[in-house]
């Protein structure tokens, strides 16, 4: 596995667990827990990350789809594919759980995993919660060779042109923070 440092502008912490198991070190303060196990990546992060991983799901080798094009799906026809902010089962359309980009950590961060880029891998948000944190071993899961953004780029470009040529949807944060983030994310 190759690092991926190179590709994101900055790195999240590392875990402070050093390969604990979380009922390990708990010892009943889940607070102090989720403080020290807490990570969150930017959209450019995100983007970098999805993009070196050609917009595949690194564990089942299938394609990906940038983040802001789902999220102008659900904008532009909010009853046909629905999104929710909490990702509730029911009101967020399936195709969010099967083509939404996520970052995951190879070796889970709850076993000494670092959470760094060279432990990242993109995912699907499906892929990423059967997964949770269990080692993939356990699961009988690989990794799947990252893809080449030259033959699927996830529609990011799609996505840039769409929004250049209606540019009223930069009022809209999410897609403008999607576009910001894809934007720099390509320049790099």
């Amino acid at each position: 596995q190759s690092s991926n440092s190179a590709m994101l502008e900055t790195e999240p912490k590392q875990s402070k667990l050093k390969g604990k198991r979380r009922a390990g070190i708990d010892n009943g303060n889940a607070a102090e827990l989720k403080a020290r196990t807490k990570r969150q990546y930017t959209t450019l992060q995100s983007a970098r990350l999805f993009i070196y991983d050609g917009f595949t799901d690194r564990y089942d080798g299938e394609r990906l789809i940038f983040p802001g094009v789902l999220r102008l799906l659900s904008d532009t026809f909010p009853n046909e594919f629905p999104y929710h902010p909490n990702w509730k089962t029911g009101a967020c359309h399936q195709w969010y759980w099967v083509l939404f980009p996520t970052v995951d950590h190879i070796e889970p961060v709850t076993d000494g995993g670092a959470d760094a880029p060279g432990n990242w891998v993109t995912t699907s948000m499906l892929n990423n919660l059967i997964k949770s944190n269990t080692p993939l071993e356990t699961l009988g899961w690989n990794i799947a060779p990252r893809g080449n953004f030259n033959e699927w780029d996830g529609l990011i470009y799609w996505f840039i042109n769409y929004v250049d040529e209606n540019t009223g949807l930069l009022q809209i944060t999410h897609i403008n923070n999607w576009y910001k983030a894809a934007i720099r994310a390509l320049k790099t």
